[in-house]
């Protein structure tokens, strides 16, 4: 049983930089093919590939944030690790481990540009909404928490999530 946990945890950490590597061959590919140069029309008037240095958070919030984002992604990432770690090898759980592998993937691409850059390549342009400029990170972030808020919500009940404790189990004995 334990090698079963430790190789799920290891295709964990597979996966997770594996979508790293996309998320950061992506932003290369960005920089070398966008930077500098005229939005990259996809679909006319829907979609678009627009070069951007985002210096802030989802939508251009807290600018210029650097140590606050890092922190806040190094928090996520252990948490992520804590309940990966925890939770059950049975197949009810495989879902649980995608999502929170392109989290932490998400997480750790965009922390990647903040620490090499001081900022985080975005390049994916919604014309027809006028939504904020993305990356391949923002896309495993939103889409995998949204999914997991599903899960949590609709498939999971409390039980399935006793696994996930921070506190001490406490042992009493019988008389």
């Amino acid at each position: 049983m334990k090698l079963k946990k430790n190789l799920i945890l290891l295709l964990d950490i597979i996966g997770i930089i594996a979508f790293v590597a996309l998320d950061q061959f992506t932003k290369y590919l960005a920089v070398l093919h966008l930077k500098d140069k005229p939005a990259y029309i996809i679909l006319n008037g829907i979609l678009e590939l627009n070069y951007l240095e985002n210096r802030g958070a989802a939508f251009g919030m807290l600018q210029n944030q650097k140590v606050f984002f890092v922190f806040v992604a190094v928090v996520i990432l252990g948490v992520i690790g804590y309940v990966l770690f925890k939770t059950p090898n049975i197949k009810k759980y495989r879902i649980l481990h995608l999502l929170l592998s392109l989290i932490a993937a998400g997480a750790i691409g965009n922390m990647i540009d903040r620490m090499r850059l001081d900022y985080v390549v975005d390049f994916i342009y919604f014309v027809l909404i006028n939504f904020p400029i993305f990356n391949v990170a923002d896309i495993y972030v939103t889409v995998s928490t949204v999914a997991l808020v599903i899960l949590l919500l609709f498939v999971y009940n409390e039980n399935d999530l006793n696994f996930i404790s921070f506190k001490q189990k406490r042992y009493r004995e019988f008389k």
